[in-house]
């Protein structure tokens, strides 16, 4: 195992102790994240993309959303829809990385982000269901369901188990500050 040599004038830090259970299960529900948001954004596109304009549908910001505006849109909304979806899974993966690491600021920003998906979650549990895909049937429906409604409410839940374990009383001294507490 490498360790650095003291710079001169300042002790050598204190090896952190090994990651308690509560921690690494936190992490693995945080890997668990990215692998549900990888699937979720494979249904957003493989599905959704046909879906976009009816899933979009109707008003927005006081506009109302013709079909051909939405076909114009459609690239865009994509677009963004894949950058997002890869931006979560980033942010899983950075967060259970950091966790793992012991880094205290990563718990904080755990918490935030969850806090953040909870009132997300909120948001799309109080709008009804867009009946999307083969003219608003029973399997659109339930693709609608599963993409939209189903997915978030998974992650949300993942997240809420991970930061309630970060919060531990047994994760508590490993997220104490450890010698110069590098970022």
């Amino acid at each position: 195992m490498y360790q650095p040599c003291p710079s001169a004038g300042q002790p050598a830090e204190p090896p952190r102790p090994p990651a308690p259970a509560p921690v690494l299960t936190a992490v693995k529900l945080m890997y668990a994240g990215a692998a549900i948001s990888t699937v979720a954004l494979i249904l957003w596109l493989a599905i959704g993309i046909g879906d976009v304009s009816a899933a979009a549908r109707g008003r927005w910001l006081g506009h109302s959303l013709t079909g051909d505006l939405l076909s114009q849109l459609q690239p865009l909304i994509i677009t963004m829809l894949m950058v997002a979806g890869l931006v979560m899974i980033a942010l899983w993966l950075w967060m259970a990385r950091a966790n793992g690491q012991g880094r205290d600021w990563a718990r904080i920003l755990s918490t935030a982000l969850f806090g953040l998906a909870a009132l997300q979650l909120i948001s799309i549990w109080s709008q009804p269901v867009a009946h999307v895909g083969s003219g608003g049937t029973v399997p659109g429906w339930i693709v609608s369901m599963l993409t939209w409604r189903i997915v978030p409410a998974l992650t949300c839940l993942t997240g809420l188990a991970a930061v309630w374990l970060l919060w531990r009383p047994a994760s508590s001294a490993f997220f104490e500050p450890h010698g110069n507490g590098h970022m």
